[in-house]
């Protein structure tokens, strides 16, 4: 039952980063084939951002509350594909602000259900996240390389359609995911606001706003700033599957990583590789090997920083609160973090050009180390308590 049930969770984890393979790397390709600039591509980009800062706590609380997680996956799932078919007659900016803001308030939602969902199926199988979490990467990469391809060979309205394809499939497959037993938690008798004062929580969700930050920028950006510089939408692809690539192995090496470093560590040692792998892409763009070097970076980046930031929000939101913590973490570091680094990044690219911009965003995860250096204090219960769904 429990092979099966991990499967499944693989199996949807898989489709809906093979979703956000083929968009994050291409969308801002397609904006920019509708003729918009750099601060619209921005601002359009970063709906999905500024959705994720309200979106997912008022689905998480209707998940925690009515306790049935599953069925609001699938009603987020539905209404993401029903908001994307839109987009084929959306042309011009208000329109394609308005399809995209609808959109994005169900698809920023989606995951943090689902994440909760899986930690909360963790809680009760003795499973593994970061080998469930490992399919999502490797959908991503697979996405994003055949699609980088496609788009060279037929042209990139081609990426509407398979953007319509995939949201048909995760509809589909949203509907095999079965509701856990929420496991009673010592955190349950306190209020949600009681949770998240606590200085600790509050080190760690400003630290990841800064990390994301950053990586707002790359994610709106990067293919946008590698296409100015000659670069082939297949070459494009590659780039990001290296990164993803490398994030996989890490997700694999992540228990016995964890078993070494503390949490601390690993967040502090990933905040430190941000600095480097974006003033690298910032000063190296016409050198391809620097490049492959700093998406090689991707795995602590993203892989370690994502993976040591779930299984602290997973000790500090858990049992009643666990769907809520998902999406405040979500809201906090991807939501806002994500915002302030695509809207200024479009700035920042279309007044200061692309090397400039990804310089100046080195600086948040170099501000993050100092704050979840100075901020953050785990106890060894801390490590321990949750150290056991990432072995």
């Amino acid at each position: 039952m429990h092979s099966k049930l991990h499967q499944r969770l693989s199996r949807f984890y898989f489709v809906y980063y093979f979703f956000v393979g083929a968009f994050v790397p291409y969308w801002g390709l397609y904006l920019k084939s509708e003729q918009f600039s750099a601060a619209d591509i921005g601002i359009l980009m970063s709906l999905f951002q500024i959705s994720r800062i309200f979106a997912p706590n008022f689905w998480g609380w209707l998940a925690d509350h009515t306790g049935k997680r599953a069925q609001w996956i699938q009603l987020t799932a539905f209404l993401g594909l029903c908001g994307f078919t839109a987009v084929f007659w959306a042309h011009g900016f208000y329109w394609l602000f308005f399809v995209m803001a609808a959109l994005s308030l169900f698809t920023s939602s989606t995951l943090p259900l689902a994440e909760s969902l899986t930690l909360a199926h963790l809680a009760t199988t003795n499973g593994h996240y970061s080998r469930i979490r490992m399919w999502g990467s490797l959908g991503f990469i697979v996405a994003s390389v055949i699609l980088g391809f496609l788009i060279d060979f037929s042209g990139i309205k081609s990426l509407l359609w398979f953007l319509l394809i995939v949201q048909m499939m995760l509809l589909t497959l949203s509907y095999t995911l079965p509701d856990p037993k929420v496991v009673a938690h010592e955190h349950d008798q306190f209020s949600i606001w009681q949770v998240i004062k606590q200085p600790n929580v509050i080190a760690l969700l400003v630290g990841c706003s800064l990390m994301v930050t950053a990586h707002g920028v790359l994610y709106n950006f990067y293919s946008i700033y590698l296409s100015d510089h000659g670069y082939s939408k297949g070459l494009i692809g590659l780039l990001w599957s290296v990164g993803v690539i490398c994030e996989i192995g890490i997700f694999m090496l992540m228990p016995k990583i964890m078993q070494r470093y503390s949490l601390k560590a690993i967040l502090l040692i990933s905040l430190a590789l941000a600095v480097i792998r974006f003033s690298l892409i910032g000063f190296a763009i016409d050198n391809i090997g620097l490049l492959i070097l700093a998406q090689t970076l991707h795995a602590a980046t993203f892989g370690s920083f994502h993976a040591a930031s779930v299984d602290v929000i997973t000790q500090f939101f858990n049992g009643r609160h666990q769907a809520k913590g998902q999406a405040i973490y979500n809201s906090v570091a991807y939501g806002i973090g994500g915002t302030i680094g695509g809207v200024a990044g479009g700035y920042a690219l279309q007044y200061l050009g692309g090397q400039k911009t990804f310089m100046l965003a080195a600086i948040f995860p170099l501000i993050g180390l100092l704050v979840i250096g100075l901020g953050l204090k785990l106890s060894k219960n801390n490590q321990n308590n949750i150290q056991g769904m990432f072995k």
